[in-house]
């Protein structure tokens, strides 16, 4: 589990494509800090497991169904990436629960910049705009965030400075894709009311 407070901004130094999946090479040297063979890191939000892992780098396999449902499929050697390890029993839970799961991907839309903040609006997958409510969370390339404003097809968050400089939407432009993962507590209970899109 994790709980969208990135943890630095890292850098795919490698990709290599196989058949049928893909494998990164990523520089991230917080994240590596005691990385061993199995361990999860969220990239992008996207939940990898670590395969190898050397000095401040290490590699994951990211298999088709992932490239396909995420924004994966769209970076290349260079691209900037949100890196998070998971959170330790105990720990603070500074954003959400995130499981690093995503749900769709939607697109930049128009950023709108002032003196101390900029808000961002996101494209929203219609089956996901159930799950949105203002002032509720959202995870966005893997960064906890909280809904300003949420439509039937969009929804803007407010970036603090921090997040600017600290994350890839910092940089991101209109038309670039990211990944979404709604509140999986919002999931849960419509599951155990037995609704699907609110009605019975």
């Amino acid at each position: 589990m994790f709980t969208g407070i990135v943890e630095e901004l890292g850098e795919i130094t490698a990709v290599e494509t196989l058949d049928d999946a893909c494998r990164f090479r990523l520089r991230g040297p917080v994240v590596t800090d005691g990385a061993r063979h199995g361990d999860s890191i969220a990239v992008n939000g996207v939940c990898l497991t670590v395969v190898d892992h050397e000095g401040d780098e290490f590699t994951a396999d990211v298999m088709a169904e992932t490239l396909n449902r995420s924004s994966l499929g769209v970076l290349t050697t260079g691209s900037r990436v949100n890196l998070e390890r998971p959170t330790a029993v105990g720990a603070r839970l500074g954003g959400h629960i995130v499981q690093g799961h995503v749900d769709g991907t939607g697109e930049i839309l128009e950023r709108k910049p002032s003196e101390h903040w900029e808000i961002v609006k996101i494209s929203l997958p219609a089956d996901l705009a159930r799950y949105v409510v203002e002032k509720g969370s959202i995870t966005v390339d893997g960064i906890s965030l909280t809904v300003v404003d949420a439509g039937p097809d969009f929804f803007t968050v407010s970036l603090i400075p921090t997040t600017l400089a600290l994350t890839t939407l910092g940089i991101k432009q209109p038309g670039d894709p990211v990944n979404l993962e709604v509140d999986v507590i919002a999931k849960y209970v419509e599951r155990l009311l037995g609704t699907q899109g609110g009605t019975r």
